[in-house]
């Protein structure tokens, strides 16, 4: 490994957003340490991936499971020598009015969007600071603007939202630098099941569309080009940032 290469560890790995990381990071040639509880991500070891570009390593694993966390930064570290780049992206999406939302929900949601990016930060602050690497945490609009019937996701978003300013103040004077995107809508696996569970999903969709000034939601390559953004050298100066990647949806 020369000098040149960056190490990278992207959770949520095999769903939209996660794939779509991974691949463009190891396009611009990271070695990536892809992380996920399906199976399923096992599928991206070096599969698909360009010839010059980064190794991916797939790894099945609980991000509520802090020894997940110290078993995936270990297994950068033991394999490629460092690491540069944090991508907590694991996440679990809940829509439903608070009256019919569970102990468990808010215990399960919580444990998966919030502690899985605690540890995983935890985890790795040492040898990001070995190399005076990045985080970025995948957020939402949800953790910016309220929602109906998302009360419980909010919060684990908006969470997400305060650990990234935290931690872009606690880790600034080790050369760590910690932001987050904010996607709105997006077409990955959490709004088809969303979709799935709607009495009327035509509708919904038309007036989730007509927030968007853009015209149109995002794709996980947009979501995946800003983190990609933030973790690059073009982004130095950059730390504490939330970054919406929603069609303009919160500028209004």
């Amino acid at each position: 490994m020369t000098e040149q290469e960056r190490v990278a560890l992207v959770t949520g790995a095999a769903g939209g957003v996660g794939r779509a990381t991974v691949g463009l990071l190891a396009a611009h040639g990271y070695a990536v340490i892809a992380t996920d509880i399906s199976p399923d991500v096992e599928k991206l070891t070096d599969h698909g991936v360009a010839p010059g570009a980064g190794a991916v390593v797939g790894l099945v694993g609980d991000v509520t499971d802090s020894a997940t966390a110290e078993l995936a930064v270990a297994e950068a570290v033991r394999r490629f020598g460092r690491l540069d780049l944090l991508v907590n992206n694991a996440a679990r999406f809940l829509r439903r009015p608070i009256g019919q939302s569970s102990d468990d929900d808010f215990d399960g949601l919580f444990a998966t969007n919030v502690r899985g990016a605690f540890a995983h930060s935890r985890a790795a602050v040492e040898p990001l600071a070995r190399t005076r690497g990045v985080i970025v945490n995948v957020t939402s609009i949800s953790g910016l603007v309220g929602m109906a019937n998302q009360s419980l996701y909010a919060m684990t978003k908006g969470a997400l939202v305060q650990l990234t300013r935290q931690l872009a103040v606690e880790l600034a004077p080790r050369g760590v630098r910690v932001n987050a995107v904010a996607p709105g809508a997006i077409e990955t696996e959490f709004i088809a099941e969303a979709r799935a569970a709607d009495p009327d999903p035509e509708a919904t969709a038309a007036a989730v569309l007509s927030r968007h000034p853009l015209g149109r939601i995002s794709t996980p390559d947009d979501v995946a080009a800003a983190i990609d953004f933030l973790a690059s050298p073009a982004a130095g100066g950059i730390t504490g940032t939330i970054l919406s990647v929603d069609g303009g949806y919160v500028a209004q």
